[in-house]
């Protein structure tokens, strides 16, 4: 667990959310409930909501892309606590959050680049093996049903 000299948490009261520092405390905990349960953690895999495997940047690529805050609440199940404090959260961190949710899309694109080209060396390979006359016909069948299935969907 990484430690800072000056970590930043966020606490709630009520409707109230509440911005204060601590010296020398773990940045793990980032975000506080009324409870003082952190709700916002770094791990590993980024800030991310304490108790779930849901990352900040999840809740913001569905920001982004338009959708409800209902919608996004419910479809990642959170709380109305988890949830507000999340949108507290990257609106008072929106620098560093927006720059490391930067950081998110350009890994995953790598990865999918990736993998993309991996899988399009790997199916070329298969595409260039020659095949079994058994396995010929059943391709041939294969591709016979699949046209008379789409002939009778028209």
């Amino acid at each position: 667990m990484k430690h800072y000299s000056e970590a930043r948490y966020f606490g709630s009261i009520g409707s109230e959310a509440y911005l204060y520092s601590a010296v020398s405390m773990s940045a793990a905990a980032m975000v506080l409930s009324a409870e003082n349960q952190s709700i916002i953690i770094q791990t590993e895999r980024g800030l991310t909501l304490s108790g779930t495997r849901i990352s900040l940047y999840d809740v913001m690529t569905f920001l982004k892309k338009g959708y409800p805050p209902a919608f996004i609440q419910n479809k990642l199940h959170l709380t109305q606590q988890q949830f507000e404090a999340t949108l507290a959260y990257i609106e008072a961190n929106s620098a560093q959050v927006e720059q490391e949710y930067q950081a998110v899309l350009d890994t995953r694109q790598a990865i999918q680049q990736y993998w993309s080209d991996r899988n399009a060396q790997h199916f070329q390979h298969i595409a260039s093996r020659s095949k079994a006359p058994e396995q010929v016909a059943l391709w041939a069948k294969l591709e016979a049903e699949k046209a008379q299935r789409l002939a009778n969907n028209r």
